[in-house]
């Protein structure tokens, strides 16, 4: 039945607000429909929409449906913290001070809001090679020369990555993501360091979401990802800051940093800003 349900439209990583990747979250979410929530988030257009209910699981806060305009997604990064930010700017109360426990389709995420960075325990990731096969054929499309590919790997976290790292920030920039054209393909996910000195250490690019787009503008699905694969290759030695966006006039910021306390943990964090607030009609 549709009624009145409170709705937020937010940005979420970056500290300048219509910079970062917008993100619509309705509250009050119980009682609609696959249909509704389907057609709603194919209506705002943006790359996810999230929906909001009770928790299933009685450890947490609250449970997230996460919704692009064509699927729903188990995992996302950006509608993590965005969602968490909604809820907690609509008189969400966490069960324990200072952690927030969302419930979604990879389990239950925690986010550490206790700091002025809030941040999330990124899920585990699987990390396979990449076949020779799809190496060769996904570098051909996208025209990246093999010599400047530094490692590549399959990485799953719920949605799955073919990623590559690269020599350096330009070579990531210089990737021409209009040459993105298949629809079956798998996203892909780009990373190069920045020289040093620079305010980020790595720029990060994402290719053929799964809303259509031919370039997602911050992704920390990807970027938690990405930060599991830097601790399998013990790499994450630092906390790190993350630039993406850049080729689409976004200034995406990712915090990247290891866990604190267990071995193995990646926490992805970043800033939301609160754009538009109010009620829609579902």
């Amino acid at each position: 039945m549709k009624k009145l349900r409170r709705f937020i439209q937010c940005d979420v990583f970056t500290s300048k607000p219509t910079k970062g990747n917008a993100l619509a979250v309705v509250l009050d979410a119980q009682g609609l429909s696959e249909d509704a929530m389907r057609h709603f988030a194919a209506w705002t257009n943006l790359a996810e929409t999230t929906f909001i209910f009770p928790p299933n699981d009685q450890n947490a806060d609250y449970r997230v449906r996460i919704l692009t305009p064509v699927r729903e997604m188990p995992f996302a990064g950006h509608p993590t913290l965005g969602s968490c930010a909604a809820w907690l700017h609509t008189g969400g109360v966490p069960k324990q001070q200072g952690v927030v426990r969302q419930e979604c389709g990879v389990g239950i995420v925690e986010i550490d809001v206790s700091k002025e960075v809030p941040a999330f325990v990124s899920p585990p990731t699987t990390i396979n090679d990449m076949p020779g096969e799809k190496f060769s054929e996904l570098t051909n499309k996208l025209g990246i020369l093999p010599e400047h590919v530094v490692r590549s790997a399959v990485l799953n976290n719920g949605p799955e990555w073919h990623a590559f790292e690269l020599q350096s920030a330009e070579q990531v920039l210089a990737v021409d993501s209009s040459r993105v054209r298949w629809p079956s393909e798998k996203s892909i996910g780009l990373i190069g360091p920045h020289k040093p000195g620079s305010e980020c250490d790595f720029e990060v690019r994402m290719l053929a979401p799964s809303s259509g787009m031919s370039e997602d503008p911050i992704t920390g699905s990807l970027n938690s990802a990405l930060a599991h694969w830097r601790l399998h290759n013990n790499e994450l030695d630092k906390d790190l800051l993350i630039a993406q966006g850049t080729s689409i006039n976004r200034e995406g910021r990712v915090y990247v940093s290891r866990g604190s306390g267990k071995q193995g943990e990646a926490r992805i964090g970043g800033q939301t800003h609160i754009l538009i607030e109010g009620t829609v009609y579902l």
